[in-house]
């Protein structure tokens, strides 16, 4: 376990670590915050539904400007701003609510612009790893973050039914405020090794360049497009249709709470066991982790027992955790740091976009071929794509590097 929290002793992964983990903490908060808040207001599931999509358009729209300027500013820079501009949103949120003036188009435009600040944030964190760490402890650094993510998203939400409770949701988002603040702070005592940049030139440029960094690797663009049809099936249906599910079948919310505890206790077992497992072909082994994905739409489908669904959306966890850490430190690896930050919003832009379009389909889907035969249709869609993507060589054949002892943190 020594050589696990290795990345801990370097003191710019120290700050990166704490600065995420607070701020994660304070979103865990705020997202249970909102809902209530919206139902307060209003009782309405659609208007909650439209304040959550507010935040996820400007997210997309401002990826790829995100990632172009993460790359042309120290990133952690570009990380203190995005923090900052999302506590004075939170902040105004807070404030409206706790005075009782909060209206729904209100909370609409300031979730619209912490969606916006997130495409800066996104962009930078990914691409700084880096240069806080020795090339040879990537993936511990990844795994670290990976699981600092997960174990505070589940404190953070626990935390947050108890604040709510006792003080409200208004002062449970002026919290995730001050997060983003203490964040910020620790960020910005960051020393980050320089990159070597290319000359200045316009945004289109930059934006190109990104892109052909992004088309050159047949690995990379054809996992994304498995992705953007992966997320679009399998989270649509499970997050849709599974509440559904719960509620007509298995006894109701406690149901839906015990499957996604167990989807969160596997993201948590898959970040530990990503601290000491090291697979020489890492994007074989992530597409084999990844597999598990839609494993509970099958689940659900039956349906099985309450049990025995958290026990498949837990391996299901695992197998996602342990994806995420191979891809993050496949990409730190192959792309050059100066563009790597343009190449992570291109990747979260292709993965992502077609999300809202999977929420969109899964209801009416139901509707027309019923809640089962959309679910094991969803999960059909999810398994092949994912094997498709093992036609391509890079996937199967890519290799991680070895590093020189004690090398240091990877410049340009």
């Amino acid at each position: 376990m020594r050589r696990s929290a290795a990345p801990l002793r370097e003191r710019e992964f120290r700050l990166l670590f704490a600065g995420r983990t607070v701020s994660l903490v304070g979103g865990a908060i705020a997202l249970v915050a909102l809902a209530f808040a919206v139902l307060d207001l209003t009782g309405s599931k659609t208007d909650l539904g439209l304040i959550l999509a507010a935040r996820e358009i400007p997210l997309i729209v401002f990826l790829l400007a995100g990632g172009i300027w993460a790359d042309r500013l120290p990133r952690n820079v570009v990380m203190v701003g995005a923090n900052v501009v999302s506590a004075l949103a939170q902040a105004a949120a807070a404030a409206l609510l706790v005075t009782g003036r909060a209206e729904v188009w209100h909370l609409a435009a300031l979730a619209a612009v912490n969606g916006g600040s997130s495409a800066f944030f996104f962009p930078a964190s990914a691409g700084i790893v880096p240069q806080t760490v020795p090339a040879s402890l990537l993936q511990q650094a990844n795994a670290l973050l990976q699981l600092a993510m997960n174990t505070a998203m589940i404190g953070g939400a626990a935390m947050a039914g108890f604040l709510v409770a006792g003080l409200g949701p208004g002062w449970a988002i002026a919290i995730d405020a001050a997060t983003f603040l203490l964040a910020a702070f620790l960020i910005a005592l960051m020393r980050l090794p320089e990159v070597v940049r290319e000359q200045a030139s316009n945004f289109v440029q930059d934006l190109a360049a990104g892109w052909r960094e992004f088309r050159s690797r047949a690995w990379l663009w054809s996992i994304v497009l498995q992705f953007s049809l992966l997320l679009m099936s399998v989270m649509g249906a499970f997050l849709v249709l599974g509440p559904v599910v719960a509620d007509e079948e298995l006894g109701g919310p406690k149901a839906w709470g015990a499957i996604l505890t167990g989807w969160s206790a596997g993201l948590v077992l898959g970040g530990l066991i990503g601290l000491r497992f090291r697979p020489r072909r890492m994007l074989l082994a992530a597409t084999f982790g990844i597999l598990a994905l839609p494993l509970p739409l099958v689940a659900l489908g039956f349906p099985l027992s309450v049990p025995a669904i958290a026990a498949v959306a837990f391996v299901a966890g695992v197998g996602n955790e342990m994806f995420g850490l191979l891809w993050h430190t496949t990409m730190q690896q192959e792309i050059p740091p100066d563009k790597l930050s343009r190449v992570y919003s291109y990747d979260a832009l292709g993965s992502i976009g077609l999300v809202p379009v999977g929420y969109a389909l899964a209801g009416p889907a139901a509707e027309a071929f019923g809640t089962r035969a959309t679910l094991w249709g969803a999960a059909a869609i999810g398994g092949g794509v994912t094997l498709a993507v093992l036609l391509v060589r890079d996937v199967r054949t890519l290799e991680r590097r070895s590093a020189p002892a004690g090398d240091e943190p990877a410049p340009a």
